[in-house]
């Protein structure tokens, strides 16, 4: 039996490939929208993608069952409460898909979703009654479990699921032997759970021991904790939940339409008729240079979900990008649904060297002269677009938080006559943050080169919640 995880870094996401060897059958749970990988993986082992498991409707990504369904004639497999457009085959507790010496058995496991599964995987050249591993889906995670609270907006309550995961705890999962692996879909950094660790592979004994939502506590007692301080999720995760059960264009078909070069006229014109102009080069590059109107969200960060967090769906996407990097930049929006993208700049920011008068700029302050700025007697406004947890943690004294996700819905608050001085952890949000201050009128908007992190380590004092 080959075992192999795939480990998508920017939305900490995990997905696997499970073959045989000797029928040279493999199965992919819980594919990325963008399939080559797993392709390129089985042609390397000499096996043929003959199943594809969801193991629930996914909401921070749009899977690639449909993808390898086409390409290749894969049989999709949903959990039996699963309701879908396009054909699968639903599975419920105890069912079985067995090729070769590899079994995979599915447990009904609800409670992040009503349809979420859990598949235990079988190496019989090992053992036919011991499982060699488990995939957990968004239903257990390495140090923490999944969320019960994303399915409200479809009629769900945190309460419900949350009972429902509980039950799907404990007497589904908890009861697999000690030395099972436990390979989860997320790690650290996915909104999918509030303490994921950032080890993608487990077992259950070291779960058991380790893992807080696991440990003895009331059915009460769980729910309480597992929907207490979960982090905001992004506005596309509903949106991604539905698309996962809708037939739709493959990312392939989605590429070849929104691959095509515009010169900067059209460009133009698109943006008068309101077109997202999305600028995906890095921060400094973007600070430095860049197309008056756009939007900077970078492909070094978390750069699909900020795109599904800040951009509509209800206007055209226009790519701005370092020359080679269209591709790159239009599969990462593909990937979490976005599938409106209409063209990209041609040769990108070479394109305005005639053009002087459409080029912006954002000054980046060094944080010893921002603090001079903001000690003077006419101090610009600071907003700090962090987190609540990060800022009670640690902010600048006098500065106003407002969080990244929120911070469209607070612009008629802030002041059109007094500079803004934009900071984050380490200049990331912050450069969205000002880029979408600019678009919005407002001058001048710096930031603090390096955030907080460069203030802290110029000794520049901070406050806390507490303080």
């Amino acid at each position: 039996m080959i075992l192999k995880q795939f480990y998508l870094n920017c939305l900490a996401h995990a997905s696997y490939l499970i073959g045989d060897e000797e029928t040279g059958t493999a199965t992919v749970v819980d594919p990325q929208r963008d399939i080559e990988q797993y392709l390129a993986f089985a042609a390397e082992h000499r096996l043929q993608i003959k199943h594809v498991f969801l193991t629930h409707l996914h909401a921070d990504f749009v899977a690639g069952h449909l993808e390898l369904r086409d390409r290749v004639g894969a049989t999709i497999y949903l959990g039996v409460k699963a309701q879908a457009e396009y054909r699968f085959t639903p599975l419920g507790g105890g069912d079985v898909v067995e090729f070769g010496r590899v079994r995979l058995k599915v447990l009904e496991t609800p409670g992040h979703t009503p349809e979420s599964i859990s598949i235990v995987v079988y190496d019989l050249h090992r053992s036919e009654s011991e499982p060699h591993a488990v995939l957990t889906g968004d239903t257990l995670f390495i140090g923490d479990v999944g969320r019960p609270d994303l399915r409200a907006a479809l009629g769900w309550s945190a309460t419900d699921l949350g009972a429902l995961l509980f039950d799907s705890l404990q007497s589904k999962l908890l009861p697999l032997p000690d030395a099972s692996l436990v390979y989860p879909a997320h790690g650290a950094g996915s909104l999918c759970g509030k303490a994921i660790s950032k080890e993608t592979v487990s077992t259950i004994g070291e779960q058991r021991r380790l893992n807080y939502a696991l440990q003895p506590m009331s059915k009460k007692a769980f729910i309480e904790l597992v929907t207490a301080d979960q982090p905001e999720a992004p506005p596309y995760f509903v949106y991604d939940v539905v698309l996962n059960s809708k037939e739709r264009p493959t990312l392939e078909e989605a590429l070849e339409r929104e691959l095509k070069p515009l010169t900067l006229d059209e460009l133009l014109a698109l943006q008068a008729e309101g077109a997202q102009i999305l600028d995906t080069r890095d921060p400094d590059e973007f600070g430095a240079a860049h197309l008056a109107g756009s939007v900077n969200i970078g492909l070094g960060g978390q750069y699909a979900t900020w795109a599904g967090t800040v951009l509509d769906r209800t206007h055209p996407i226009v790519i701005i990008a370092d020359p080679g990097r269209e591709n790159e930049s239009a599969i990462r929006l593909g990937r979490i649904g976005f599938d409106h993208v209409a063209g990209y700049l041609q040769n990108g920011m070479r394109s305005l060297e005639s053009r002087p008068d459409l080029v912006a700029f954002t000054e980046h302050l060094s944080a010893p002269f921002a603090e001079e700025l903001l000690s003077s007697s006419q101090p610009p406004l600071a907003i700090d677009v962090r987190t609540p947890r990060e800022r009670e943690q640690k902010h600048i004294g006098g500065s106003l938080g407002i969080p990244l996700n929120h911070l469209t819905e607070h612009l008629e608050t802030l002041p059109k006559n007094r500079p803004l001085l934009v900071y984050c952890a380490g200049g990331y949000r912050s450069s969205i943050a000002a880029s979408l201050l600019q678009r919005s009128g407002f001058d001048p908007v710096c930031e603090i080169a390096g955030g907080i992190a460069a203030w802290e380590a110029a000794k520049l004092s901070v406050r806390s919640a507490q303080t």
